[in-house]
């Protein structure tokens, strides 16, 4: 049976037991990392791998990434390239700090939040009606994103082509509506920009004769490049969109915050009953082993801390609020190391 995978969600959409899942401690963990898009709330994510590199024995052969999750992705597999495990963690700390003194614009709704919540929810507000009035070809004609210059500054891409990790981005195809997944041999700039590209901020990014949007839409993010192309059948997601809420959303803003969520979630929780199915089938003996790979999901999240904020927040890239985050990532890690074999070590 799929470890740590039921076949069955719970009454929240979360899968039973999928984070605590026990796993028997071989001497080597050896693990695909898929990892999440959420604007900022990806320094979750940056905590999870700080800690789960400080593993000496730990071993990342593909990682799958979309939106903030692809920006991850990209510092993971070109540091890993370059540096093994510390180079991978330095990438990762030069890219939040960067992002947190020119990643986004510093006045917005978030800057509010310093005035309280009425004044963070009265410039989301006016955000909204602004974006529903204005597109990025009106307000930004130029098509300036401060994170092209901090991907091309940061990251030599040549590094990914060398296949030691397997690496791909998801980004959405705007004119056939497909999803679209890029590997390593071909991934840029343009290519990581693709997968972040919300279409309220920024332009579509064109690559050849097609246009892409944010990967969120239809893959967030897609689990099967690592299962197809790597032969580990370990998946790590590292989930950033909350699957549950404490109470019903009443106001506009809480409304299309909570519509956000539940979209790009839905994509990667279709493709983990798909798993289930199929591991089922694969456990029963009515699938051919030999063809189906046997499947053991795991799943690292912060639901509670998450859960608690706006989408609003998702722009926020003060360094104190990235750096909360980020802890919240590593404590989460240590919790799941301690539950997944002998290798857990004082964070």
């Amino acid at each position: 049976m799929t470890e740590g995978l039921s076949d069955d969600l719970t009454e929240d959409g979360r899968l039973v037991g999928a984070a605590d899942a026990g796993r028997p401690g071989p001497s080597r963990l050896r693990v695909n990392i898929a990892l999440q898009g959420g604007g900022s709330h990806g320094a979750f994510a940056w905590g999870v791998l700080d800690r789960l590199l400080e593993e000496d024995d730990l071993e990342i052969p593909g990682v799958v990434g979309t939106s903030a999750g692809a920006m991850n992705a990209v510092m993971l597999a070109a540091g890993l390239a370059s540096g093994g495990h510390e180079g991978a963690r330095s990438l990762l700390d030069a890219f939040w700090d960067r992002v947190s003194h020119e990643g986004a614009p510093r006045f917005g709704p978030a800057t509010f939040a310093m005035f309280g919540p009425a004044a963070a929810a009265w410039a989301w507000a006016a955000a909204e009606v602004w974006g529903r009035a204005f597109s990025p070809y009106q307000f930004n004609p130029l098509n300036y994103n401060p994170l092209r210059r901090i991907l091309e500054q940061l990251v030599d891409f040549s590094l990914l082509r060398d296949g030691r990790v397997k690496l791909f981005l998801c980004a959405t195809n705007v004119l056939t509506g497909d999803l679209r997944v890029f590997d390593q041999t071909e991934i840029g700039p343009d290519h990581v920009l693709a997968s972040a590209c919300l279409p309220t901020v920024f332009q579509a990014v064109r690559i050849g004769d097609d246009y892409y949007w944010d990967g969120g839409y239809l893959g967030n993010p897609a689990i099967f490049p690592v299962i197809y192309n790597t032969t580990c059948e370990d998946v790590l997601i590292i989930q950033i969109n909350p699957r549950s809420i404490t109470r019903l959303p009443t106001t506009p803003q809480e409304i299309a915050d909570r519509v956000n969520t539940i979209s790009f979630n839905s994509s990667l929780q279709r493709e983990l009953r798909a798993i289930t199915f199929v591991s089922g089938l694969v456990e029963e003996g009515v699938l051919d082993a030999t063809r189906f790979k046997r499947l053991n999901v795991h799943m690292i999240d912060a639901e509670e801390e998450l859960r608690g904020l706006g989408a609003q927040s998702k722009f926020d890239t003060d360094p104190r609020f990235l750096a909360e985050l980020r802890a919240i990532g590593r404590r989460r890690a240590s919790e799941w190391l301690a539950r997944n074999g002998a290798l857990a070590s004082t964070p």
